[in-house]
């Protein structure tokens, strides 16, 4: 175990990719360069309040019991091999062209080897100004960046591809913000939180060099992605390998967003990991009562475009795009077009066997193909809270004959009474599902397990999130201490004053119910 300070640092990317070595933070554009060097704004007192212990032994780095440690994570302080930049990027938000983006308010700081050999990047998200924050500071408020430290690791350990998050510390800064964007602008408490990823690499770090008609630098960008990202590809068709597994992995993260409830609320093509990872935790939540059309960014409002239903077929759109940046790289496009043609059938695929783990089926049949659309259309309809809803069904006796019976069983998921129509329909659901479950070629228990580790007990819920937030301005951790240890075991039956439904108090406050890109 070694300390962050005397750790050392390797710069593949920027020894690999022309940059702008000057360190002017001024916003600008920066073309004909992939990346600009950008060293961390100091603050007035970098205070640690968070620490990943796990991630911390996986990559071999010890927690600071000194300053100087921790003005590191707070950006007052750089080791001696680190090169802080900040990449150059831009990105499709909202469906619409944006142009250069780039990392306005995360400075990554080097590239590290852990003790198993794996290489990752360290970045300060909050760090100052860039040349790429535009109008803004470039700073990050506490309320974001603890909903950013605790979802990334509570991903993490519901089995999502995820980036990680190392730490977060407070600066004893104010920053000015205006959440919802309508002229109520008021100071809160600053924070950074160290992100920890392989890469950071992003959809728009392609499409602005495609933009930009910058062909040896995409061309040279996609090679060397392909050989330190994804080194068993090779051949004259390694490109479009390399798009297929591109789309695979980003098919099987929706899917495990799917399947967990999450919601990311803002699917800009410069917030598409080009690993397959989740990336830039902002207005996200996960569902708690059911509902596909369900968006928690006001900024998303009222197309719902990002909406928990419609995240899928928003992947495919922005594979679309990367796609477009790429083709220049292709002789013709017919193969790429074939394969992004393809993305529906598989993340079908992905779907389904999914929600067969989910409801506990031994294989996915024809016939559960149309049994699995009408479930989510019931699920919609009474919406009921998703997450008490599946653990309720994993012990849903399978002599379904009592209508009111199946009614109270999933009485603790239901955000209101249900009426006659409704009850009927779920009743009539559980018989069909009571009568599949019996189908099975594995045992009842065999589909139980199977249930309980596809469907967590405990998820983070932006009411609790928001309560923890509030706590931590006051300067009291109870509650955010025991989220950090309930999202380590999301599957077990732990700390159950969790496991409830949202109150009625936090479905319309600020912060519970609806969020904003602002941090």
């Amino acid at each position: 175990m070694q300390s962050l300070s005397t750790k050392t640092y390797k710069k593949e990317f920027t020894d690999h990719f022309p940059g702008d070595e000057s360190g002017d933070k001024k916003p600008r554009q920066t073309p004909g360069v992939l990346y600009s060097k950008a060293i961390p704004t100091p603050v007035a007192q970098p205070t640690l309040i968070a620490w990943s212990d796990e991630l911390a032994q996986e990559l071999g780095i010890e927690k600071p019991t000194e300053q100087q440690e921790v003005d590191i994570l707070g950006g007052n302080r750089i080791a001696d091999t680190m090169y802080p930049y900040a990449a150059c990027y831009a990105g499709h938000q909202f469906g619409n062209w944006a142009g250069q983006l780039g990392d306005g308010r995360a400075i990554t700081l080097g590239e590290m080897e852990a003790p198993d050999g794996k290489t990752w990047e360290l970045q300060l998200k909050g760090g100052g100004p860039t040349p790429y924050s535009r109008r803004a500071d470039g700073r990050a408020v506490l309320r974001s960046s603890v909903r950013e430290y605790l979802m990334s690791e509570a991903m993490h350990y519901l089995g999502v591809p995820t980036t990680r998050a190392l730490s977060l510390v407070e600066t004893e800064e104010p920053v000015l913000r205006d959440m919802f964007y309508n002229g109520n602008a008021k100071y809160e408490p600053g924070a950074i939180v160290m992100r920890v990823a392989p890469s950071f690499l992003r959809f728009g770090n392609f499409e602005i060099l495609a933009a930009r008609k910058e062909l040896d630098n995409l061309r040279n960008l996609t090679n060397w992605t392909i050989d330190r990202y994804y080194p068993h590809i090779k051949g004259e068709d390694k490109v479009l390998t390399w798009f297929k597994e591109v789309m695979e992995r980003t098919a099987s993260m929706v899917v495990e967003w799917m399947r967990v409830g999450f919601v990311h609320g803002v699917m800009n093509t410069d917030n598409m990991s080009i690993l397959g990872l989740t990336i830039d935790y902002g207005p996200y939540s996960f569902l708690d009562d059911y509902d596909p059309n369900f968006t928690p960014n006001t900024t998303d409002l009222p197309g719902r475009r990002y909406a928990f239903g419609r995240q899928p077929s928003v992947a495919h759109w922005n594979l679309g795009c990367l796609a477009s940046a790429i083709a220049p790289l292709l002789p013709d496009t017919k193969e790429l077009i074939a394969l992004l043609e393809s993305y529906q059938a598989v993340v079908s695929e992905k779907y389904y066997t999914m929600m067969g783990n989910k409801l506990g089926f031994d294989e996915i049949k024809e016939a559960d193909l149309a049994f699995i659309t009408q479930f989510e259309e019931m699920l919609g309809e009474l919406q009921p809270d998703m997450t008490i809803f599946y653990q309720l069904l994993i012990n849903l006796p399978l002599s379904v004959d009592n209508e009111i019976e199946v009614a109270n069983h999933f009485k603790e998921s239901f955000y209101k009474e249900l009426t006659n129509k409704e009850s009927t329909l779920l009743f009539e659901l559980m018989q069909q599902y009571a009568t599949r479950i019996q189908q099975n070629s594995i045992s009842r228990e065999a589909s139980q397990q199977m249930m309980q580790a596809a469907n967590p007990r405990f998820i983070l819920r932006n009411y609790l999130l928001h309560q923890a937030i509030e706590e931590l301005e006051k300067g009291e951790n109870t509650l955010f201490l025991k989220l950090q240890e309930a999202m380590k075991k999301p599957y077990e039956t732990v700390h159950k004053e969790f496991f409830a439904r949202r109150p009625d108090w936090a479905s319309q406050k600020a912060g519970c119910s609806m969020l904003s890109c602002s941090s």
